[in-house]
């Protein structure tokens, strides 16, 4: 699943693309909404909250079209045309206007709200890592409400702070020195942690390749995440799905740099 960083990457892209143009024809290709027209509204700007995209389309009345790239998803722009590089069957949303055509792909949301509704989508998320009013203490309150929560599965909820994912949440605690099934009240600076994921997302982006390491050649990016031997100690990563039933997902770290 996409981090925080590469959903808000995407929201710059669609804002290029969209933001004060109107929309010459839209096509929604989900059951929900194959009857909308909102052709001839004009788009007021894309922003992204966490992993969720919010395009904001000013036609009959005031709407939000919330998209989230789930898994696979991704949203591409190109000019009225050209070849789209992904396969016609898996677009979700065409939205164009009289030079530019934006495709949502595969999206695993989406859905039209009124404006005044947002709050439906996206209120229950935690602070935004990269939003403007990124607010780290009541991020760090929130992970720290359960104490005896694996660290892992706190990074990972959205409803404590948002934008991290599992990329992300690896490099983490290998950074941090603790294992991801370590509760979160052993780990001996959760504040430092937090800033060290803010700092983390600010570094990437701007930039299509994440890097923790500060080294951006291949196989370079990550300490631990997807690596088959820690790039600090050369000791074999070790990987597991952890998590509640049904929403497991996989961890990966070194046991040497990682003993907790």
């Amino acid at each position: 699943m996409p981090e925080g960083d590469t959903v808000w990457r995407t929201a710059r892209l669609l804002d290029r693309a969209l933001a004060g143009h109107q929309l010459v024809s839209t096509d929604f290709r989900v059951p929900q909404l194959a009857t909308h027209d909102l052709a001839g509204g004009r788009v007021r700007n894309t922003a992204s909250r966490g992993k969720h995209l919010l395009t904001r389309i000013d036609a009959d009345r005031q709407w939000t079209l919330h998209t989230h790239l789930k898994m696979e998803g991704a949203w591409q722009a190109y000019t009225r045309g050209s070849t789209w590089r992904r396969p016609t069957h898996s677009a979700r949303v065409v939205l164009e206007t009289a030079d530019r055509v934006a495709v949502g792909f595969s999206l695993g949301i989406v859905e039209l709200l009124a404006r005044e509704d947002e709050h439906l989508a996206v209120g229950h998320l935690g602070p935004d890592l990269l939003g403007q009013s990124w607010d780290e203490d009541e991020a760090l309150r929130r992970i720290t409400a359960d104490l005896s929560r694996p660290v892992i599965q706190a990074l990972l909820d959205q409803t404590c702070m948002a934008g991290v994912g599992n990329m992300y949440a690896a490099e983490l605690c290998f950074t941090s020195g603790v294992a991801p099934t370590s509760p979160v009240g052993d780990v001996p600076d959760m504040r430092r942690m937090v800033r060290r994921a803010k700092l983390m997302l600010e570094a990437n982006k701007e930039r299509a390749e994440q890097s923790t390491t500060g080294d951006l050649r291949r196989n370079r990016r990550t300490w631990v995440y997807r690596q088959e031997s820690c790039l600090r100690c050369g000791t074999a990563v070790s990987v597991d799905m952890v998590g509640p039933v049904g929403r497991e997902r996989a961890a990966y770290w070194c046991a040497n740099c990682q003993p907790g």
